[in-house]
């Protein structure tokens, strides 16, 4: 790890419906410079967990801290200020506005000379937005829209940055490329913890991982170790390994 920022989230119970939780106890913890993913089979609780950690699900007990500071059912609206990025699955960017207009919404708490120069540097670091500016976003692909949606969140530039299945529904090239992007975000010191579905992707531009199972903390450990993990790879990943002849 490096830096200071660091996200615990111990043992948290939480779900949609009171006293039916989703969740039993779940934990996980992101430093600095990591890209943790959280895996499992589907029903497992991976996005509701990010979506309590987010502030939309409600807490009903355990705790999230972020550099120590309790962060615990703290609103959506109000995370951004305490440094906190977070990038739905679904209605991620404004359809019907161009894509500088969705920077600029992005930046909309900054002052506006902070935020003219950020974006930018938005655009400095993902060209394929400042070569269209001036299109709406809703004609953009989908991995074109997911980058939008995640240099939108990056506008405040966040300590800690969310990712609830980011690569749902594109391309594997597309796919590829948004990685990049995440991988990059850890690099320039941010604390990524992101929910996705294809697995062996995930993990293996992540630097740490934990599995899921039936709402609770299945197993955990460096990214790399859980790819050649065989429980994983035939139960969580869909790897079937040739038996012993």
């Amino acid at each position: 790890m490096t830096g200071s920022t660091e996200l615990k989230a111990t043992g948290i119970v939480a779900g949609y419906i009171p006293d039916m939780p989703i969740l039993h106890g779940v934990s996980v913890v992101v430093g600095a410079g990591e890209v943790v993913s959280i895996i499992g089979p589907n029903g497992a609780g991976k996005s509701t967990l990010i979506k309590a950690i987010a502030g939309l699900v409600g807490i009903s007990d355990g705790n999230v801290t972020l550099d120590d500071k309790d962060i615990t059912d703290v609103p959506a609206h109000s995370l951004a200020s305490a440094g906190v990025g977070y990038v739905p699955q679904n209605g991620n960017v404004f359809a019907t506005l161009t894509i500088h207009e969705n920077l600029v919404m992005g930046g909309a708490a900054l002052a506006k000379a902070v935020a003219q120069e950020r974006i930018e540097e938005i655009y400095g670091m993902y060209p394929v937005l400042k070569e269209r500016t001036r299109e709406k976003a809703g004609v953009l692909s989908g991995g074109q829209r997911q980058i939008l949606a995640v240099a939108r969140a990056l506008l405040t530039k966040p300590r800690l940055m969310m990712l609830d299945e980011p690569t749902a529904g594109l391309s594997p090239m597309a796919a590829a490329e948004l990685f990049g992007v995440v991988r990059g975000m850890a690099e320039r010191g941010a604390a990524v913890l992101m929910v996705e579905q294809n697995a062996k992707a995930a993990l293996r531009v992540s630097d740490h991982g934990y599995v899921l199972a039936d709402g609770q903390n299945r197993i955990e450990g460096p990214a790399s170790a859980l790819l050649e993990d065989e429980e994983i790879g035939e139960i969580f990943l869909g790897v079937r390994r040739k038996e012993a002849v």
